[in-house]
């Protein structure tokens, strides 16, 4: 990371990131705000009167813990492979999983629809969960790739003197170095996987099976539009996460600045 040596410049880095903050801050207090309107607290007891919220965040707690193991396992193994060993056409690979960067999430939704649907897992997590976890290796790959390639071969070239395999030389030696790198995937993914909205309205139609991301559309209707009870859904949605990123704050940054610099 650069350094900010005058007081000038780190006075002006941090009015830029206060300029970029305001927007997003300005909508979380509106939110926040909205929430308590009319009646205050209540607004809060009419969201857990409706008896789902243990339910969604349940399953929400199960998507995002399953997204997060699988995106952790390919992440690492397709990251090591791309970046430490020899394998045909490698190069290839790693630009096909990149060009899926580019594919907007939307225009997967009926392909993945009639895949569920042939597949007999539609209303069922495991449909919100694999295409959640496919949809963040890509970038996820690219982080870390980088920071698999900063770790020396000469350690690797150690364990195999010492009659270490391929498979034992990533775990006894080099997913322990990959602490920081894991930490921000695990953030980013854990994210991503609570937020997720688009997949989950989709794929559930089934009540006992719906996420909290779905717990605001609880009170809008054809006939009705509880415009509190939405907002003090969303807030009771997004505290988890803003609790889990801020506990994870500290990995994360470490993570990133790890994965930029390697």
């Amino acid at each position: 990371m650069f350094e900010l040596r005058s007081r000038f410049s780190r006075v002006g880095v941090q009015l830029l990131a206060t300029v970029i903050a305001l927007p997003f801050l300005a909508a979380l207090v509106a939110m926040v705000q909205g929430s308590f309107a009319g009646q205050g607290w209540g607004n809060y007891a009419k969201v857990f009167a409706t008896g789902v919220v243990p339910t969604y965040f349940m399953n929400s707690a199960i998507v995002a813990g399953a997204t997060i193991l699988i995106v952790y396992v390919v992440t690492m193994l397709g990251a090591f492979g791309f970046a430490k060993l020899r394998i045909r056409g490698k190069e290839i690979w790693f630009w096909i999983i990149l060009a899926a960067l580019a594919m907007p999430e939307a225009v997967l939704l009926t392909p993945l629809f009639v895949t569920a649907s042939t597949f007999d897992i539609y209303n069922e997590l495991i449909a919100v969960i694999l295409p959640l976890a496919a949809l963040q290796v890509p970038f996820t790959i690219l982080l870390a790739r980088g920071f698999f390639e900063g770790i020396p071969t000469e350690l690797m070239d150690a364990g195999r003197v010492d009659g270490a395999g391929t498979f034992r030389v990533f775990w006894h030696i080099v997913l322990p170095l990959t602490r920081p790198i894991a930490g921000a995937i695990v953030v980013l993914t854990l994210l991503n996987a609570w937020n997720a909205y688009l997949l989950p309205m989709l794929m559930l139609n089934d009540p006992s099976k719906q996420v909290v991301t779905l717990l605001p559309s609880f009170f809008t209707s054809q006939y009705t539009n509880d415009q509190t009870g939405v907002l003090a859904a969303a807030v009771i949605t997004a505290v988890p996460v803003i609790v889990a990123y801020l506990l994870l704050q500290r990995s994360f940054e470490r993570g990133l600045s790890a994965g930029a610099l390697k």
